[in-house]
């Protein structure tokens, strides 16, 4: 557990939606290893060329952004905190996921927004924050390059993120950002190959502690089941 660069508190797929997922990305974060990408016909780039940016977080969507424990904060208090809080949590349905474009990258999405699921992502942000390093100045410089508005400023400073509280999306990302054609195609690809495995409804049940290897790859550490 301890010896990670950054942690973070991500939501996890399990069953046949993250082997495929995980197969798709090429990277096995529960297991801690690579793992074999399938061969899709008429895909516009390589799939190892559309999935290295997303690869080294493994298949997941963030709910508390990866972040460098605060000086006098340990690896295991984080783990009881969240262990304590998951605890405390119901299950979060999600009726439906779809396969969509959001930009340039490929994520699987809600089909309809979720309160339930804005809310989750809030209240895990807000008590896992006390754990987490003050942002230094070239972090908020790189954060500062994607054009941030006022409110997304004001949660970076506060929340060391700009897509927080009311900014947040739930998303399971299958790509990195191709040009539009591509990504419509590539959309178009990953939905067929993926329809067979998405649950219907999307129960969330749980949160995964992860951590950040030296090599920059996250590691599923603890998942914590809802019993609220």
């Amino acid at each position: 557990m301890n010896g990670f660069a950054r942690y973070a508190l991500y939501m996890v797929p399990e069953g046949e939606f993250y082997r495929k997922g995980a197969d798709w990305l090429g990277w096995d974060s529960a297991l801690g290893q690579p793992a074999v990408q399938p061969a899709l016909g008429g895909l516009p780039q390589a799939a190892s060329t559309i999935t290295a940016t997303p690869r080294k977080y493994g298949l997941h969507a963030t709910i508390k952004p990866p972040f460098r424990l605060a000086p006098g904060r340990g690896a295991e208090s984080l783990d009881a905190a969240a262990r304590s809080f998951c605890a405390g949590l119901a299950p979060v349905t999600i009726p439906r996921l779809d396969i969509r474009r959001l930009g340039g990258f490929i994520a699987a999405v809600p089909a309809q927004p979720q309160a339930a699921l804005q809310q989750l992502a809030a209240e895990t942000v807000a008590m896992l924050d006390p754990f987490r390093a003050a942002l230094t100045e070239a972090e908020l410089a790189r954060r500062r390059k994607s054009r941030l508005t006022p409110r997304q400023e004001a949660l970076l400073t506060q929340w060391g993120y700009p897509y927080v509280m009311e900014e947040f999306r739930f998303h399971i990302t299958l790509s990195g950002a191709l040009p539009q054609p591509e990504a419509d195609s590539t959309c178009e690809i990953l939905a067929a190959h993926f329809a067979p495995v998405l649950p219907e409804p999307f129960v969330i049940d749980s949160l995964c502690l992860m951590g950040e290897d030296a090599a920059g790859l996250f590691h599923l550490i603890h998942r914590y089941r809802f019993s609220g």
